[in-house]
């Protein structure tokens, strides 16, 4: 009996201590810059909370944004090209004249979103929510193959 509760113990133990340490934050610096610039080529920007930023017209090509929060965003003209947004939230953004080819928009919540004139060719939109979006002139596949 003493064992098993040890065995607890140091179970639980090792789960509090994996839930204090910090989740990797977005790059302080990066996420400034494309705020004030518009600009931020291959930035590491997962988990940066940009809810209702402005970001006509941005470079984010190949830009890590894993769990960034995109929140009601205005993305119209911005260049998104193979940037990694697994698991973004987009809820509300107005996603009009983006570029997102080759993006990784896996599991991301674009509900409630615009997508107008969006390029998505070749984006990966594997269990992404799109309930409730405005979709136009967006080519976005449904199915597999050719």
């Amino acid at each position: 009996m003493r064992i098993k509760s040890l065995a607890a113990v140091a179970l639980l133990s090792a789960i509090s201590l994996g839930a204090s340490v910090p989740a990797k934050a977005a790059n302080p610096v990066q996420v400034q810059r494309l705020l004030q610039t518009g600009e931020c080529f291959k930035c590491d920007l997962s988990g940066a909370n940009l809810k209702g930023a402005h970001l006509i017209g941005a470079d984010l090509r190949n830009a890590n944004l894993k769990g960034a929060n995109l929140e009601n965003a205005n993305l119209e003209g911005a260049d998104l090209t193979g940037a990694n947004l697994q698991s973004a939230n987009l809820k509300e953004a107005f996603v009009n004249s983006t570029t997102l080819n080759e993006a990784n928009l896996s599991n991301a919540n674009l509900s409630n979103a615009t997508l107008y004139s969006a390029e998505l060719e070749g984006a990966t939109l594997v269990g992404a929510n799109l309930r409730g979006a405005d979709v136009f002139n967006t080519n976005i596949g449904v199915g597999g193959g050719e």
